[in-house]
């Protein structure tokens, strides 16, 4: 299982990966794939926002694309802490931290 410090540290690596990257870079297609590096990590952010809602018993809901990419890290950060203040059960935080694994390979 994964503790909330596992999650946390496996988007800081994300974010280590994609924080300095400029608008062109994030536009750019994802390795083996048709969508873009942005879409990419927005479908992340979307995925543990889900998460963060199911755990606190909350509607899902969209999250908005801002016009500006290089705001996704800030995004990333903000729904998993709320993930993780939602108390997720271990299993869930360890399908997120898959998932940012995954993307992170995908980048």
């Amino acid at each position: 299982m994964v503790s909330a410090a596992e999650l946390e540290r496996a988007v800081q690596l994300l974010v280590r990966q994609v924080g300095h990257w400029e608008q062109p870079r994030w536009g750019a297609t994802a390795t083996g794939g048709n969508a873009s590096r942005a879409d990419l990590v927005h479908r992340l952010v979307q995925e543990i926002a889900n998460l963060a809602a199911d755990a606190e018993g909350e509607p899902r809901r969209t999250v908005p694309r801002l016009d500006n990419d290089l705001a996704l890290p800030d995004q990333l950060r903000v729904v998993t802490a709320d993930l993780v203040t939602a108390g997720a059960a271990p299993e869930v935080l360890a399908g997120a931290a898959a998932e940012v694994a995954a993307t992170r390979s995908a980048l």
